[in-house]
């Protein structure tokens, strides 16, 4: 009898998307289908992926109501289809101000009801150069933490915490998902800022928490001239880079063994040897 423990299947979708939703769901949906086939139970979109306007305001003109719109359709329906856990992240959900939105991560189950919503909570504002961002010009923060139990058909019960993009440099954030087994950070990370960051940023959450990241990204050169970073990632807690796309739309596996957390907070116990906060 063998006793290995059950591990979960998960996916990293990296996508190139456009200023047309219509065409970014479909590219999405196809991507999604590459990623149940192969036997992922959840499968994790990128920040932007219904959307990379043209101008920072377009995303206005496409937000949705908390619950209802053809984004949020798409999603439910793709979670239901495959009978997967779908992370959408992110789409614009309306926001208390008018001229702006809310950066929101809505995860659905394989029965297609939403069991997670997370509002980004630091906005982006970066300047070197010509190069120029100012997320606060158009998205209002969030200001809750969002974790979820994940929980796959034979497979474990995991803690997943939710995050993007930005986020990824406050580690205060992921020590307030009270040990999260799974960190999700979907993100649009500047081709700049990612040569110099993405992955030490990723591996350093994963070794710090001793938990797995599963980072989907935008990557490469879109429509409206921006340059993302891509390399979507699955990390492990010991920080080795499981799975890597460099570029390009497509899709990274990999599968959480709740026994390498164990034995990696076992090995290194430095969560319970926390003093501060």
């Amino acid at each position: 009898m063998s006793d290995a423990s059950p591990t979960a299947r998960v996916a990293a979708v990296q996508m190139v998307s456009t200023p047309r939703v219509e065409d970014n769901l479909r590219t999405a949906a196809s991507l999604i289908a590459e990623a149940a086939t192969a036997g992922a139970q959840l499968v994790a979109l990128p920040e932007y992926f219904c959307l990379m306007g043209q101008s920072d305001t377009d995303k206005i003109a496409r937000r949705e109501a908390d619950g209802s719109g053809p984004i949020q359709e798409f999603l439910a329906g793709q979670a239901r289809e495959h009978r997967i856990w779908l992370v959408g992240g992110t789409l614009p959900l309306i926001a208390p101000e008018p001229q702006r939105v809310m950066n929101s991560v809505l995860v659905h189950d394989p029965e297609g009801s939403r069991v997670a919503r997370y509002d980004k909570i630091h906005l982006f504002r970066f300047t070197k150069g010509t190069e120029t961002y100012d997320e606060a010009q158009t998205i209002a923060p969030g200001r809750q933490v969002s974790t979820f139990e994940f929980a796959p058909d034979g497979g474990p019960r995991l803690r997943v915490g939710i995050s993007v993009c930005y986020d990824l440099r406050f580690p205060e954030l992921y020590r307030a998902m009270q040990r999260p087994d799974l960190i999700l950070v979907p993100s649009a990370f500047t081709a700049t800022t990612g040569r110099a960051h993405w992955e030490i940023l990723l591996r350093a959450r994963a070794i710090e928490n001793l938990a797995y990241v599963l980072a989907p990204a935008q990557g490469g050169r879109h429509e409206n001239g921006r340059a993302t970073f891509g390399h979507s990632m699955l990390i492990d807690p010991w920080g080795t880079v499981l799975a890597n796309r460099p570029e390009g739309a497509g899709v990274v596996f990999g599968d959480i063994d709740p026994k390498v957390i164990a034995d990696s907070r076992a090995s290194l116990p430095a969560l319970e040897h926390r003093v501060l906060g």
